[in-house]
């Protein structure tokens, strides 16, 4: 890597849709570290389009589980480096606090409400992708309250939250199931009206990504961002910990699943035939159909939204950042091949929502493509639309200091400079 090119990256804080590093205090992280969140973010942007464009998991072999393993996981690390940036933003190693740490909560809240419109209109194009900035916005402004508190503090939050409202959300949704009120509270929903959904009701409790249940990602990537991470002993405890997560909760629940009488044979009915047998690690045990057993919280497949499931996806969120990191600080010629993918991380925003648009754009050539052939056809165009986003973020990050989406998430927050 040139000299200059380095000073590029390190001129970029490794943020979650255009955080800005203008105001981080002396005590800012350094350059090693902040490539190695840059490269985890650009891992987390290529999981997802995995996961959106990438041929079906049933391809097999090593392609099917590298597919496999971007399911559900990358939007979790997506999730957890979002925290990272919320610290960053409010102040770190030490929150602000005064008229900055006023300006810090401000800049958060504009942020949030402009996550929270992308999300719907995209959602809007009706590509199929199940949107996560909406639910993003509402989960910046639910974090918030918690950006002054420790490591220590933070992350027994979050093992707390991963404990307790997976169950807490299973009994909403029962009782959504059995009952009509969320019906009601959507009826008079302005969110829902706007863009025909179930609003508040979807990001708090029935989407892809409830509120409810990802929180503790984005509070367990708050406690990254408030340790040392420039010391290669707590890397590898980061490391290490991650590895123990993540055994916990795939093993716990393959473990639960056989020693738990009738629990497989329930999933599998309740999923109509879904793999069962691979709930405890695999989207492919696919969703209840109908009620959702009790035994569904023994799950631990990406998006089962259990204890176990947040468990392991944090633990594999954990084992990516503490490599990626130690890349960065220890191996500068890996660092150097690269600094493409950490541009693209540099640049999430845009080519997030890019990737989107072009989905939306080329609909009909891209189910063409799925017809035809339903494992590996999908191949080329997830290729292109990794090298596309790579080029686009190289070039871009030669040339200016943020991407455009994030340059313009930035200018949106500048009236948060105006608080006394």
């Amino acid at each position: 890597m040139t000299q200059n090119a380095s000073l590029t990256l390190s001129a970029q804080v490794s943020r979650e849709l255009g955080t800005d590093r203008s105001s981080t205090p002396v005590s800012a992280p350094s350059t090693g570290r902040l490539i190695g969140i840059d490269l985890a973010r650009g891992f987390a942007v290529f999981g997802m389009y995995s996961a959106h464009v990438g041929p079906d998991v049933t391809v097999g072999g090593p392609m099917g589980i590298l597919l496999e393993l971007a399911r559900g996981r990358s939007s979790a690390l997506f999730a957890l480096l979002a925290g990272f940036s919320l610290v960053i933003i409010t102040g770190r190693p030490h929150p602000r606090t005064g008229r900055l740490g006023r300006q810090a909560v401000v800049r958060i809240v504009i942020r949030a409400v402009i996550l929270l419109v992308l999300g719907y209109a995209l959602t809007a194009l009706d590509t199929q992708v199940d949107v996560i900035l909406s639910f993003y916005g509402l989960l910046f402004l639910t974090a918030l309250p918690l950006y002054r508190l420790r490591a220590r503090t933070l992350a027994l939050v979050a093992g707390a939250g991963a404990l307790i409202l997976p169950q807490v959300l299973y009994a909403v949704r029962k009782t959504i199931e059995e009952g009509s009120w969320a019906d009601a509270i959507t009826a008079g929903d302005p969110l829902a009206r706007i863009n025909n959904t179930d609003g508040i009701i979807e990001l708090l409790f029935t989407g892809e990504y409830p509120v409810l249940t990802w929180i503790p990602f984005l509070i367990a990537g708050m406690a990254v961002a408030r340790i040392d991470l420039s010391c290669s002993r707590i890397r590898s405890r980061l490391a290490l910990t991650g590895g123990a997560l993540a055994l916990l909760g795939y093993g716990g629940s393959w473990l639960a699943l056989r020693l738990v009488p009738h629990a497989l044979s329930a999933v599998a009915a309740a999923t109509d035939g879904g793999s069962a047998s691979s709930a405890w690690w695999s989207d492919s045990v696919g969703e209840p159909q109908n009620r959702t057993p009790l035994a569904w919280l023994l799950v631990a497949a990406p998006h089962s939204q259990t204890t176990f499931s947040i468990l392991g996806n944090t633990g594999i969120a954990l084992v990516v950042v503490a490599t990626c990191l130690t890349v960065a600080a220890r191996m500068p010629r890996l660092t150097r091949l690269a600094t493409p993918i950490a541009a693209v991380g540099m640049t999430a925003l845009t080519v997030y929502v890019l990737h989107i648009v072009a989905l939306w754009f080329f609909t009909d050539v891209w189910h063409v493509a799925r017809v035809e052939d339903e494992t590996m056809a999908a191949l080329p165009v997830l290729l292109g639309f990794i090298a596309g986003a790579t080029l686009l973020a190289t070039v871009w990050t030669r040339l200016f200091r943020r991407g455009p989406l994030e340059y313009l998430l930035h200018i949106a927050t500048r009236p948060a400079l105006l608080i006394k």
